[in-house]
């Protein structure tokens, strides 16, 4: 069955064979978005369909309930708060994993039902400054080109976006498009795997994004690059733009001793721009996550407009999402600063919606955005917060303080498909959703691509789709005539007419979509919107036109400013967060995907070996990151590819996973004043040694907390048959015999045990019947050996003797031990390995692949390996690759 991936913005199809709660999924060769590719994310899909772990019936606390009895009391809660407070005392939180049916349905219950526009969507965190963006220069929240635009553009510029890990099935189309000729060009702090293998990398100082796009559109106008015929037909504000840009030094030596970057390397990136017509600006987190967010988007957009390469095969400024859905919540209004149908808060569009929806108010103004929104939890001027398939106790900035606020908050429910998460521990009420592989309806992509998701498997327990949720709780709320729905084609639908009701400026329109069939939305093929009778559109402002009252762009000047907090002697470095290669948001689905977590098996710091040295940091040892908000513990990496000054922690560890080692709870809660975007990209912060005393690991069939009492980093890896743990302590014997004890308790009373005092090393396998079911090593100042094969020996139903007698060694008689990094996931081959093959001569990927298997999966290993091949081959091998 066809259906589409519920990772990122990319939306590729998936052709999946279902088996029970088994799968096999395998990319869609006629998608036109991957083209048959998946990343290795969507090819472990399969490992993370079953049941554990899941929220399969309604709960009020800690009890059980029936769905009417759920239903009734969160109506009768929201019904009270808002008679007693009015509507803005309630808000809803929803998010990107929603699918274009649900948001639908929370957006239309919330704005006009309840009268409030208190809903707000974690695409704030992803992708709120472009669409601010968007509508300042075009007039709405359009994105011009579509993916058949970096097939032919013959300039891809990546800007704040490591398109190598965060999009890879993208990149690995650009990476096509270099076989003839075309080049890249990565602004990013970072020396990441996109920056690793491009033409030019420009590792600028942090938040100078602005500084460099005005710096290039100067150099335009000094080059007669603009096209003025361009600008005179279909752009206003380029005189206001021209005469900012003459107030500031726009020389190549300024804007690059500003930017931090090298006059050479400026003026490359100046050339290559100015003489590529085909050009196209990919932008994401690196540009959105700021407190200039919205401005470096609209310098961006500025440097299109200027040179009329938009609307152009090849030639585009191209905002990147990173949800499957961020795009369909924009369109039906999950952000609190719009209606639905990318209609605004002005009296005609409130009343349009109005009176489309029958609904007995409509939101007045725009409500409060995320952030916002939970700093009015903290001080109580809100009290019923209802959380649908997000983790904001994680997610969000500044997230010790958003816990603060789930504490207080009276009245709070969370719609989920885990029964457990870091914020479901805060839910009075919680509500099991369908997951993938269960939910049926649509997502739109990041070139406005509306796609099926398809449901694989019966809902399990009493599990239901949120579009269902929302109109049960609806219904109780007395509003059931509006939210009668009986099918998300109903829903779907019913969006599609509204996008169509009285359109005649608006360019989302679905009309054509509006009287499907049941049958034609089972079978819906992908389409572009704005959806006209011929088909799909895939590019917007073809004919120069754009959706301002009077059909022209908007060019904006702009003044380059700092981050919002600058680093001082106290705080010295720039934190940056983000994402890693295999892993996806807090980690409650692919976590559940063994080989998803080996890449990057758990939280790190990625700091410059020089910063490093002058704090006594070292290697795979532990490291304290601190911030004026928060601390964190995790295992350093030093990489000449970090920038000096500046620091990198992945965003997804969890309480479950690693408690210590949440990165958001340090990042500083700033925000573009336009979007209400958080900074997660810069907050001043400080690295010292942890210095701990000893450390150990713990393997075992089921996850385990931290022994209550005592103060350890601990860490949770899952494997294929069992879970590792990682700790660590500052402590002495006392504390090491107490941690011992709490993991040993209840344990088989078959037992090995090996004990050197002099280094404080015990070692201990504990086992049932023959079966390993648990391995304890712990050491004060000896070596511990590589992990893989002990947790490879919990899928055996019983030891051989050579195995039992190697237990307490750690690794297999007669077998080398290879504990370097992983590189491929899929088939967990690693560095050593692929090391050892370029030595023997393999010096492209495809030798690679062939002599190891690296890579000839999913393919997001590939950057990766060519790094190596780089660093390891001889000179004429390089140069070759």
């Amino acid at each position: 069955m066809k259906t589409t991936c519920p990772y990122c913005g990319v939306g590729c199809g998936i052709e999946a064979e279902p088996e029970g709660r088994a799968l096999a999924a395998a990319g869609d060769a006629s998608h036109p978005a991957n083209l048959g590719r998946l990343c290795s994310k969507g090819a472990a899909l399969g490992s993370t369909v079953g049941l554990e772990g899941r929220l399969l019936a309604p709960m009020i606390g800690d009890r059980q309930v029936a769905w009417p009895d759920a239903v009734r009391h969160v109506a009768r809660r929201f019904r009270e708060t808002i008679a007693r407070h009015g509507p803005d005392s309630v808000a809803f939180y929803v998010s990107g994993q929603l699918l274009t049916e649900d948001y639908y349905a929370a957006n239309k219950l919330m704005k006009g039902f309840i009268g409030s526009a208190n809903i707000d969507t974690n695409s704030r965190l992803c992708m709120a400054s472009a669409v601010v963006a968007h509508k300042l220069a075009f007039g709405a929240d359009l994105v011009p080109g579509c993916y058949e635009d970096l097939d032919l553009a013959d300039l891809v510029v990546f800007c704040g976006h490591n398109a190598a890990w965060t999009h890879p099935v993208l990149f690995r189309r650009m990476e096509a498009a270099r076989s003839r000729g075309q080049r890249h060009v990565v602004i990013d702090p970072r020396r990441t795997d996109t920056a690793e293998g491009c033409d030019l990398h420009l590792a600028i100082a942090p938040q100078t994004d602005v500084r460099l796009w005005n710096g290039l559109l100067a150099d335009l106008l000094r080059r007669g690059a603009v096209d003025r015929g361009y600008v005179a037909a279909h752009v206003s504000g380029f005189a206001e733009v021209e005469a900012e840009l003459a107030r500031t030094d726009q020389s190549t030596a300024a804007v690059a001793r500003d930017c931090g970057l090298a006059e050479a390397d400026l003026e490359t990136f100046f050339r290559l721009f100015a003489e590529t017509p085909r050009t196209v600006s990919l932008f994401s987190m690196g540009a959105n996550q700021s407190a200039q967010g919205v401005a470096k988007g609209l310098a961006i957009l500025n440097a299109h407009l200027a040179t009329g390469r938009i609307g152009k095969p090849g030639a585009c400024p191209f905002s990147i999402t990173g949800q499957p859905n961020a795009m369909g919540g924009r369109e039906t209004g999950g952000m609190a600063t719009t209606l639905a149908g990318h209609m605004d808060f002005d009296p005609a569009d409130r009343a349009r919606v109005q009176r489309f929806w029958g609904a007995p108010t409509i939101a007045e103004q725009p409500g409060l955005k995320a952030l916002d929104m939970f700093e009015a939890i903290r001080a109580g001027r809100i009290k019923a917060l209802w959380v649908m398939a997000t983790n904001p106790a994680v997610s969000l900035p500044d997230a010790g303080k958003v816990r603060e606020a789930l504490a207080a908050c009276p009245f709070v429910v969370v719609s989920d498909v885990m029964a457990e998460t870091d914020t479901a521990a805060f839910a009075h009420v919680r509500l099991p959703a369908l997951a993938w592989g269960e939910k049926d309806g649509t997502v739109t992509n990041s070139e406005r691509r509306i796609s099926r998701q398809r449901r694989l498997f019966a809902p399990p327990g009493a599990a239901r789709a949120d579009w269902r949720i929302v109109a049960d709780v609806a219904g109780a709320m007395g509003f059931g005539d509006a939210f009668s729905w009986r099918s998300p084609a109903q829903v779907f639908r019913e969006w599609a007419r509204l996008t169509a009701y009285e359109n005649t400026d608006r360019t989302l329109n679905l009309g054509p979509l509006a009287t499907m069939t049941p049958e034609a939305y089972d079978g819906l093929e992908p389409v572009q919107w704005p959806v006209t009778a011929a088909g799909g559109t895939p590019r917007l402002f073809t004919d120069g036109r754009f959706a301002t009252p009077d059909g022209r762009a908007r060019m904006h000047p702009l003044i380059a400013t700092g981050p919002a907090e600058a680093t001082d002697p106290s705080w010295p470095l720039a934190l940056n967060t983000g994402r890693v290669r295999d892993h996806w948001h807090t980690l409650t689905r692919t976590a559940l995907a063994p080989e998803l977590c080996r890449h990057a098996p758990e939280p790190y710091v990625e700091i410059h070996p020089d910063d490093a040295a002058s704090q006594g940091v070292t290697e795979g040892a532990l490291a304290r990151i601190a911030t004026r908000h928060g601390e964190a513990v995790a295992v350093a990496r030093l990489s000449h590819r970090q920038r000096r000054g500046a620091i990198f922690m992945p965003m997804h560890w969890t309480t479950a996973y690693a408690p210590s080692g949440r990165a958001n709870p340090l990042v500083a809660p700033n925000v573009d004043p336009r979007s209400g975007q958080p900074e997660f990209k810069h907050t001043p912060a400080r690295v010292r040694p942890y210095r701990e005393t000893w450390r150990g690991f713990f393997i075992a069939r089921e996850p385990w907390c931290a022994p209550k009492g005592l103060d350890l980093i601990w860490r949770r890896i899952p494997q294929t048959d069992g879970q590792l743990h990682e700790f660590a302590g500052r402590g002495d014997n006392t504390e090491r015999e107490a941690a011992r004890k709490a993991l040993v308790q209840g344990a088989p009373a078959e037992v090995l045990r090996y004990e050197d005092p002099a280094s404080g090393t015990v070692r201990e396998a504990f086992l049932l019947g023959g079966r390993l079911e648990r391995v304890l090593f712990t050491t004060a100042g000896g070596a511990l050996p590589p992990r893989d094969w002990l947790a490879e020996l919990f899928a055996a139903e019983t030891l051989s003797p050579p195995e039992r007698s190697a237990l307490l060694v750690g690794r297999a008689p007669g077998r080398a031990v290879d504990a370097g990094p992983l590189v491929c996931a899929c088939r967990s081959v690693r560095a050593a390995r692929i090391e050892a093959a370029i030595d023997a001569g393999a010096g492209s990927v495809d030798a690679v692949s062939e002599a190891t298997g690296a890579g000839s999966s999913c393919g997001s290993c590939c950057p990766e390996i060519a790094r190596l091949i780089a660093t390891r081959a001889k000179p004429e091998v390089r140069h070759a690759a």
